[in-house]
């Protein structure tokens, strides 16, 4: 497989055309935003650990049944992924009250969601990921009803394997939010899971092990991460 053009730079990934039509290069750097890139920082590893940690959690969602993006692993910081059509919307899925919901809601951190939420946010940096709802979907064409209708039984049987996954390793799934393409007609899990895109919490001590570590200058954001994956039994 061949690299070659770079097609998008995000805030912590690149995504590389290759000879293969039907077929991308991610490369997760080590770059690392919080609030709309007003704070920025190179951590080292970083880079690393998303990708492994990515390809492990794709790789459980499929044996699943859930279909991904995700290819194979091609090196530290690459993967081959397949093409999607995105689609501008992030669901998200909240197992316990954090983030914005508590700032919103004027809600307690921690408390329990049962059921769990599940809301809509516009992939847009520019306007700050607006809430949105149903209907703003549908008016704007960003997806149809069959394809959300989709998107959020998807969401919600990721959440039950991942739920079980990190209770075995000893470990809250509070929260995260997931990006879905549209591959050969198909709705697919695209974008990363990663500690970047959730949140996760040590089951006895309620520990911060994701990025709101380095969001709220708390430290040891990579040790965090290499202690999720440790856990997981993510070879690193």
């Amino acid at each position: 497989m061949e690299k070659r053009t770079e097609l998008y730079r995000g805030k912590a990934k690149s995504v590389f055309t290759t000879d293969n039509p039907d077929r991308l290069i991610l490369l997760f750097r080590n770059d690392t935003s919080a609030f709309d890139g007003q704070k920025v920082e190179q951590l080292d590893r970083k880079g690393m650990v998303n990708n492994k940690f990515n390809a492990f959690i794709m790789q459980q969602l499929e044996a699943a049944g859930i279909p991904t993006q995700f290819d194979a692993l091609l090196s530290d910081n690459e993967c081959m992924v397949k093409k999607l059509d995105m689609i501008p919307v992030e669901c998200v899925v909240r197992n316990y009250a954090a983030g914005s919901l508590v700032r919103r809601l004027g809600v307690e951190e921690g408390l329990e969601l049962s059921p769990p939420t599940f809301e809509l946010f516009l992939k847009n940096d520019a306007l700050h990921d607006p809430f949105i709802n149903e209907t703003h979907v549908y008016a704007f064409g960003w997806a149809t009803p069959e394809q959300l209708s989709r998107m959020k039984a998807l969401t919600f049987e990721v959440n039950d394997v991942l739920k079980k996954l990190f209770d075995d390793a000893g470990l809250l799934l509070v929260d995260f939010k997931l990006e879905f393409g549209v591959h050969h007609g198909e709705i697919v899990l695209g974008d990363e899971f990663s500690p970047d895109g959730c949140r996760l919490w040590d089951k006895e001590t309620r520990k911060k092990m994701d990025k709101d570590r380095f969001r709220q200058g708390l430290g040891d954001v990579i040790e965090a991460y290499e202690e999720v994956a440790n856990r997981l039994g993510v070879p690193l």
